[in-house]
């Protein structure tokens, strides 16, 4: 069975997120979605309430919404998960997608069946320029979200960002 990570803060799932999730669908068997814990962030939605839009966005039985604090390598080895998969918007993402790329190679080379691989998407062309910091700010001062986002998440960032008002 081939099971894939695919690892974020998903502070929202954005839609370019569930398209690299519904593609990653077609290659692996099982694709375990790891909300991450990111000691360098301050999260707008707590994980559970991160995990339960994720949930509702992409319903698949194949499909195991997960979180983890940590290193993203032993997390993978826990789960015995040889590939991760990252998404790339753009040429800036790339150089810090492929040192990680690399060093999770190096610290997972003991994974059995040849080590911790990384497996890059592209975005979506109609998602490439959407990140969640991006919508976070876009909803911090009113501005539309629609259809960056599911519809649930869209109503949540209006209650968000509604009460603070």
């Amino acid at each position: 069975m081939k099971i894939a990570v695919y690892p974020g803060s998903f502070d929202p799932i954005t839609n370019g997120h569930i398209n690299l999730i519904e593609r990653g669908l077609s290659i692996f068997d099982k694709l375990i979605v790891a909300v991450a814990t990111n000691i360098k962030k301050k999260p707008l939605f707590e994980t559970a309430e991160r995990v339960e839009m994720i949930r509702k966005a992409v319903p698949s039985d194949r499909i195991e919404i997960d979180t983890f604090e940590g290193l993203l390598v032993d997390y993978a080895r826990e789960r015995n998960a040889r590939i991760i998969l990252r998404g790339l918007r753009a040429l800036s993402d790339f150089e810090f997608e492929f040192q990680l790329a690399h060093m999770n190679r190096r610290l997972g080379a003991d994974i059995p069946g040849g080590g911790l691989e990384t497996m890059f998407m592209m975005t979506g062309e109609e998602q490439f320029y959407v990140s969640s910091s991006l919508v976070r700010e876009i909803a911090t001062f009113g501005g539309s979200v629609h259809g960056l986002v599911p519809p649930h998440v869209e109503a949540r960032l209006h209650e968000v960002f509604k009460k603070e008002s």
